[in-house]
Formats: structure tokens, C-alpha cells, sequence
């Protein structure tokens, strides 16, 4: 495969840009589904951390065979046909069932990363971001947070723990998991799941150095053991307090 550069030449040096970063993070607070925010954010705060992590990520025999593969995951990813093949109980069967109860595709995220980035660059910076976007809906499978806001929120401190560091991320779980706290009850621990995601995110080994295609033919329990990602307790507590505070809501309503 074709050398490219670890950093395009003509790629812009990042700057940090704080009050953008708040003006992204209200818009995606009133809309959570506005996932090109995200990329606006993670923009803004995250100064020269992708290029940090890649040069640990390159530092590993792991990483350098990904970068030596180099493989676009997105088509393979969306290309059902294969992982429905795969054994149930696997973490690619859990995967495409995860995906088409949820209306996903691995290109709608791609499309959301497009209208954020209008310049491409051929360089390993941009393809290595594109593994981490690609790559977090399996996080979603693997690590057993869903996609409601808090589970959304614990997610993203997972990866933030798994990345080691990265401003735009943690701040997007804190916030979100501060204003999901504000409409509960004090008894529903909601940061204790933000804790938990950094800190399962963090004591696991790093999930986008794994073959994703061996990965996603691995019992699911089994890989979550081999990877070490622990159970996320404190979510799983706190979306069962919340179910249950709901449905109570729901008795008490006028017929």
C-alpha cells in the first residue's frame, strides 16, 4: 500500500476555540441527534490530541498493522451480508442487531462527519479519525451503553477514557450527563455514570487497534473478557431508576 503522510502539509494547525465549543454544545443539548455538533466540538477543544494518539497508536504492533492494513471500515461495516453469516451470540451478530433496531448505517455517520469537514487530507491524521468515528457504534455494542442521552453521554466518557485524554470529548459527557442530572431526582446517580464510562473506557484495552473484522467474529462475552470492559453497572441502575420513574409518571397521568 501507497505511503501517505502522518500530516499533510497543507493540513491546519488546530486552535482552540472555547466559545464555539459552547455555542455547538447548546445546539446539541436541544437537539441530541444533531450529531454534526459533535464533530464541531471535539473541533474546537481537542487542539493536537488526534495526532497524540496516533503516534501512541503507531507506538504499538497493534496500531502499526491496522496502519498497514489501512482499511476503510465503513463500507465493510454496512455490508451486512457477511456479519449475518457469523454465529449468533457474536459480536458482529450483535452488532447489525444493534444497528437496524436502532436505523443506523456506518455511512450516516460519515455523512454527518462530511458536513463538518469540507476539505479532505491524505494523510494518516484523517484516516486514523475516521477509524474512531467508524468504529463507535461498535463501542456502543461492546461497552453495553445504549443510545438513549445517557447512555450517549457514559459512551463518550468511555471513549475518552480509552483515548487517554482529548478536552472535546469529556466535555460533551460531562455536560450532557450535568443536564440529564438536572431533571432527575438526586437519588438517580447520573455522574457516578460518567465516572464508570471513563473509568471502564480507561482500564480496557483500546478498541480501534483491534482487527474489527477478527473482532467481530468473537463471542461477545468473549471479547468483552479478553478485552477487559467491565459491566456498566452504575448506567444499567441508573436507566432502570429512570424506567421506573417514568412508568410511576405514567400511572399518575390523567386518563
Amino acid at each position: 500500500m501507497a505511503l501517505i503522510p502522518l500530516v499533510h502539509p497543507e493540513r491546519p494547525k488546530p486552535r482552540l476555540k472555547p466559545f464555539t465549543a459552547l455555542s455547538r454544545m447548546q445546539k446539541l443539548i436541544n437537539n441530541k441527534e444533531d450529531t454534526e455538533q459533535v464533530f464541531h466540538i471535539i473541533e474546537a477543544l481537542n487542539g493536537d490530541h488526534l495526532l497524540k494518539e496516533l503516534e501512541a497508536f503507531r507506538a504499538t504492533e497493534n496500531g502499526r498493522a491496522r496502519i498497514e492494513e489501512r482499511r476503510a471500515l465503513a463500507p465493510l461495516l454496512d455490508n451486512h451480508d457477511w456479519i449475518r453469516d457469523l454465529p449468533e451470540g457474536t459480536v458482529g451478530r450483535a452488532y447489525i442487531r444493534f444497528m437496524e433496531a436502532e436505523g443506523l448505517s456506518a455511512e450516516g455517520l460519515v455523512a454527518e462527519s462530511d458536513k463538518f469537514h469540507s476539505k479532505r487530507y491524505d494523510d494518516l491524521v484523517e484516516w486514523f479519525g475516521n477509524r474512531k468515528r467508524d468504529t463507535h457504534d461498535l463501542f456502543h455494542v461492546l461497552s453495553g451503553y445504549g443510545r438513549d442521552a445517557l447512555g450517549e453521554a457514559s459512551l463518550l466518557a468511555f471513549t475518552h477514557g480509552q483515548a487517554g485524554g482529548g478536552r472535546g470529548v469529556i466535555f460533551i459527557a460531562f455536560m450532557g450527563c450535568r443536564q440529564i442530572r438536572k431533571s432527575l431526582p438526586r437519588h438517580i446517580d447520573v455522574m457516578a455514570c460518567y465516572r464508570e464510562g471513563r473509568e471502564n473506557g480507561a482500564s480496557a484495552c483500546k478498541i480501534v487497534e483491534q482487527d474489527i473484522l477478527a473482532l467481530m467474529e468473537e463471542p461477545l462475552d468473549a471479547a468483552r473478557a479478553r478485552l477487559g470492559i467491565a459491566k456498566p453497572v452504575a448506567y444499567r441502575k441508573a436507566l432502570a431508576e429512570i424506567r421506573q420513574l417514568m412508568d410511576a409518571e405514567a400511572l399518575m397521568a390523567p386518563a
